[in-house]
């Protein structure tokens, strides 16, 4: 970001805002909700700061930024949202903690990047809302295959399954979880129809054979409505598909790998896809075994069939148009 003379870092926490100015070395505390937005905004006047040419910076910290992220986009006010591994990685050896310390850290770390920074985005309020949503279908799938869980653990314990109070509690818990779990996902299916970009993107992403409702959502919602990433490449990398060498000096010749710093749930769902595309994809099911027969390892097989479908994916949205199998015209 050019002309910038002023950088905030803020350390954001559930109930406070930690501030440090960086080139006045001056800290205070606000309140995390929109009258501590807007005391923040005083305070810097006073100080005069000049608001147009500041930059403010904090850690991503999920819902707890959130709000602070659209007082300041609303207000065009540049701001960066950023990784709080990679603030904790540019610092340094540290010792010992404090929120005024680590709102130095995001202010001194904005300051030496003001010139590359890009501002941020927040998502929006209908991609919020889908995640809530998902948020809260995945802990009651969780309950659900808890208490199937629990249910088949006690049947092994008991000689009358009808008149058993606990299976019966159990039996009630299961089938009022399947109907939550019914009405959020059709909650989920209204909230993405109502929006056309949404429901484009939904359907078109829902032709790539391997590719579910649940998948389908996880990446509208991770890749910001397709606004996030560049191409598919950025996409693979972000979900930890793309191998790095592995190579120092004349000693250190190591195969490529896959770094461990990825969204896991994004990757995971990925494979479970690749399962599914080569069980049901023609063209993918005669690669992978042709690649086996080849002598490569089934995971990095794998692994080049998850980026396919990401690809894939990528094209389709890009392109506006549902994916075709050519191998159905194929002579």
């Amino acid at each position: 970001m050019k002309n910038v003379n002023q950088t905030i870092g803020i350390d954001v926490s559930k109930l406070t805002l930690d501030v440090y100015i960086k080139t006045e070395k001056v800290h205070h505390q606000f309140s995390n909700d929109s009258k501590g937005f807007k005391q923040l905004i005083n305070w810097l006047i006073k100080r005069k700061v000049n608001l147009e040419q500041t930059l403010f910076c904090f850690e991503h910290t999920g819902w707890y930024c959130l709000l602070l992220s659209y007082f300041l986009y609303e207000n065009n006010y540049a701001y960066c949202c950023v990784n709080a591994i990679e603030i904790k990685r540019s610092m340094g050896l540290k010792r010992g903690k404090s929120d005024k310390a680590d709102a130095w850290e995001i202010a001194h770390y904005a300051w030496l990047r003001r010139d590359e920074l890009v501002p941020s985005t927040p998502p929006a309020k209908n991609i919020i809302e889908l995640q809530r949503m998902m948020s809260l279908r995945e802990q009651l799938v969780k309950q659900l295959t808890a208490s199937k869980n629990l249910y088949k653990g006690m049947l092994d314990l008991v000689h009358d399954e009808i008149n058993d109070v606990s299976l019966g509690i159990l039996k009630e818990n299961m089938v009022q979880l399947k109907l939550q779990i019914h009405a959020i996902e059709k909650a989920m299916n209204q909230l993405v129809t109502s929006d056309k970009t949404l429901k484009d993107n939904y359907k078109l992403s829902k032709t790539v054979k391997g590719v579910g409702m649940i998948l389908a959502m996880q990446m509208l919602l991770h890749t910001h409505n397709y606004t996030r990433f560049e191409n598919s490449r950025q996409f693979s990398a972000y979900c930890g598909l793309v191998p790095y060498p592995h190579q120092s000096g004349t000693s250190i010749h190591g195969r490529n790998k896959i770094h461990s710093i990825s969204d896991k749930k994004m990757k995971s769902l990925l494979s479970m896809s690749a399962i599914s595309a080569i069980q049901h994809d023609k063209e993918l099911k005669l690669y992978y075994q042709k690649r086996v027969e080849e002598g490569k390892p089934k995971m990095v097989v794998l692994n080049i069939i998850r980026n396919k479908i990401v690809s894939r994916v990528f094209a389709t949205v890009n392109r506006g148009t549902p994916y075709v199998e050519l191998s159905k015209f194929s002579a």
